[in-house]
C-alpha cells in the first residue's frame, strides 16, 4: 500500500541493519536507505489502511513485519529529529530467518512515536505507525490556585480547552508551545506561564473543563486534564471532613451530656434523701429517745423519782417550789390561800 505524505520535513533515522547475523545499530544521524547522509522526507500521515500499533506509556511495543528478505532488513523511522531516538530495539535472529521481520521496542515513550518502515536492499517491505495512549488525570483544585500541566513531549504542542462550567461555551486552542516559546490568546495572557509545564495560574471555578495537551503536528493527542474547580465547601475532602467533625462532636456531645446527666441525678436523689431524713428526725424523735435511754441504760423511772426528791427537798426548806418537768403551771395572777 502507497504511503500517504503531507506536509512537513522530518528525518529518516536508521534503528537496524540487520543481514542475517544478529547485530543491532541505532545511528546517531539521519539515513535515506543506502546513502549515509543526513536528508529530509515528508512526514506520513496518519491515514494509511494498516492500523496504527498503540501501546500503554513504558511497555513494550512489536511492530509486526513479514516477508522474504534474500539480502539485508533495515529498520528506519520517521522523526523531527534522529537526536531523540535512542536505544531500545531488537530484532529476534530466529524469527528474521522464518521471515518475521518484526521490531519489538523494548520500553515504549512519547519519543518513540512515528512511522516505522522496514525495507529490503532497497525496497519497502512494511510501513507501520507506533502510537502511545494518552494519559488521563483528574485534578480536583480549589479556586485561587495554580492548575500544573505537563507537556510530556519536547515536541510543539497545543492546549485545547472545553468548558464545563459553562453550559454550551465552545471549546478550542487556548496556548501552544515550542520549546520556550509560549502563545496564549489574550484572556490567558497574563495567566499562562512556561516552566517545564504550563502552569496556568488563579483557577476559578469558569476554568472547570477538560484540557488537552496535542502535538501540533501529527494531531496525537498526548495528555488529558479532567478539571474541576469547587467552592471549598463542595469539595468532596471538605465533606468528608465536615462529616468526621461532625460525628466527633456528636460523640462529644453524647459522652458530656451522659456525665452532666449522671452529676444532676445523684444531687437530685441526695436533696430528696435529705428530706425524707429531717421529715423523720420530726415525727419519730419522740417514739426514738426512750429507745436511745434504754440503749444507754437510763431507766425512765428512775428518772421520775428524781424529780420527786428534788420536789420535797424544796417545800422542807420552804423555799419556792421549783417546777419539773411535767408538772403543771400555775396560772399568773392567783394568789397564796395565806395572804
Amino acid at each position: 500500500m502507497p504511503r500517504p505524505h503531507v506536509a512537513g520535513e522530518s528525518d529518516i533515522c536508521m534503528l537496524i541493519d540487520y543481514t542475517g547475523m544478529y547485530r543491532t545499530a541505532v545511528v546517531r544521524g539521519s539515513v535515506h536507505h543506502q546513502e549515509n547522509s543526513c536528508t529530509q522526507k515528508e512526514d506520513k500521515g496518519s491515514d494509511s489502511g494498516d492500523p496504527p500499533v498503540t501501546v500503554k506509556l513504558h511497555d513494550s511495543a512489536t511492530l509486526p513485519c513479514f516477508g522474504r528478505c534474500p539480502g539485508s532488513a533495515r529498520w528506519t523511522v520517521t522523526r523531527t529529529s534522529c537526536r531523540s531516538v535512542k536505544e531500545g530495539y531488537q530484532m529476534i535472529h530466529e524469527e528474521y530467518l522464518k521471515g518475521n521481520f518484526s521490531l519489538i521496542i523494548t520500553r515504549a515513550d512519547f519519543s518513540k512515536r512515528g512511522w516505522y518502515t522496514c525495507n529490503c536492499d532497497s525496497r519497502d517491505v512494511c510501513d507501520v505507525q507506533l502510537k502511545i495512549e494518552p494519559l488521563n488525570t483528574t485534578v480536583e483544585i480549589m479556586p485561587g490556585q495554580s492548575l500544573i500541566l505537563r507537556l510530556d513531549v519536547s515536541d510543539p504542542v497545543e492546549v485545547i480547552y472545553n468548558s464545563t462550567a459553562t453550559p454550551g461555551a465552545s471549546g478550542g486552542q487556548i496556548c501552544t508551545v515550542d520549546g520556550g516559546s509560549l502563545q496564549c490568546k489574550p484572556e490567558y495572557t497574563q495567566r499562562a506561564v512556561i516552566t517545564s509545564d504550563l502552569v496556568l495560574r488563579e483557577v476559578s471555578p469558569s476554568d472547570s473543563g477538560v484540557y488537552a495537551v496535542m502535538d501540533k503536528r501529527s494531531k496525537d493527542v498526548i495528555h488529558t486534564y479532567t478539571v474541576a474547580v469547587q467552592d471549598v465547601r463542595k469539595t468532596r475532602v471538605w465533606k468528608d471532613g465536615y462529616q468526621e467533625g461532625s460525628a466527633d462532636g456528636y460523640q462529644k456531645a453524647d459522652a458530656d451530656g451522659y456525665q452532666r446527666g449522671l452529676g444532676v441525678g445523684a444531687g437530685a436523689v441526695g436533696i430528696v434523701l435529705l428530706a425524707v431524713g429531717v421529715i423523720l428526725g420530726i415525727f419519730a424523735a419522740p417514739h426514738v429517745r426512750p429507745l436511745i435511754q434504754r440503749f444507754r441504760g437510763e431507766d425512765p423511772s428512775a428518772r421520775r423519782g428524781e424529780e420527786g426528791s428534788l420536789r420535797e427537798i424544796g417545800a422542807a426548806g420552804g423555799g419556792v417550789d421549783v417546777p419539773l418537768a411535767g408538772d403543771p403551771q400555775p396560772e399568773r395572777g392567783s394568789q397564796s390561800s395565806g395572804d
